[in-house]
């Protein structure tokens, strides 16, 4: 049977669509894992990003740490933190955290780097009209920098939804479910082809859907008359 042919016999089976280890049941452990690991990147290093932004300051550390984040692959770093998350909790600490915490260092460097670039990038005589207004620094970042900042800051977001989304597959070897667990039970299994390039397939198109919303939400958030009306 040919790969095309092994994928679709797996799709149309109705066990890859039911119980526990179902594509349904395994697409939302991936998504909502992807989203919980986004969410806590987000609260990281964006209001760090949008601070250095603002007053300059720690912008060679924000790079240093970025780069550094980077720099470490995501299996390596699972690997790394699963001895110390296992010892603080047998069950999760093997399974899921490692995992999460791997995310989260894969999507900071995307978000704050944006994050600062977007609002450093602000024309400088428009911060200083809105200081002249009387408008405190808080203000000024809310409702003059962000606004005309958010084509970077979405555009780092983008690029970190679709980094996790790749990502999570890794926490499989580790038993963590969602869509990966597809692509190692596939390998490991004789005549397998069919579940491991579906896993592939579904991660694709996750990614794809991601992307394709992202950049919808991109286009709404940053159009002219939406930017306007938010200063």
């Amino acid at each position: 049977m040919s790969i095309v042919g092994a994928i679709g016999a797996w799709f149309t089976d109705p066990a890859s669509w039911t119980g526990p280890s179902g594509i349904p049941t395994r697409l939302l452990q991936h998504v909502g894992i992807s989203a919980v690991s986004l969410l806590i990147a987000i609260a990281i290093a964006m209001p760090a990003g949008l601070w250095i932004g603002h007053t300059r300051r720690g912008v060679r550390l924000a790079i240093a740490l970025a780069n550094l984040g980077r720099a470490v692959p995501s299996l390596a770093a699972i690997g790394i933190v699963v001895p110390l998350t296992a010892m603080l909790d047998p069950e999760l600490g093997f399974k899921v955290y490692p995992t999460v915490i791997a995310m989260v260092l894969l999507a900071i460097p995307p978000i704050l780097v944006n994050s600062y670039v977007g609002v450093a990038g602000v024309d400088a005589d428009l911060v200083e009209s809105a200081r002249g207004m009387g408008l405190r620094e808080g203000q000024i970042l809310a409702t003059v920098e962000v606004p005309l900042a958010l084509p970077a800051i979405v555009a780092g977001l983008r690029s970190a939804t679709v980094q996790v989304i790749a990502t999570a597959t890794l926490g499989a070897i580790y038993g963590l479910g969602a869509l990966g667990s597809f692509i190692v039970e596939g390998a490991a299994q004789f005549r397998g082809e069919g579940k491991l390039f579906g896993g592939v397939v579904l991660v694709a198109l996750l990614a794809l859907v991601a992307e394709g919303s992202m950049a919808l939400a991109q286009r709404r958030l940053t159009s002219p008359g939406l930017r306007l009306g938010s200063r």
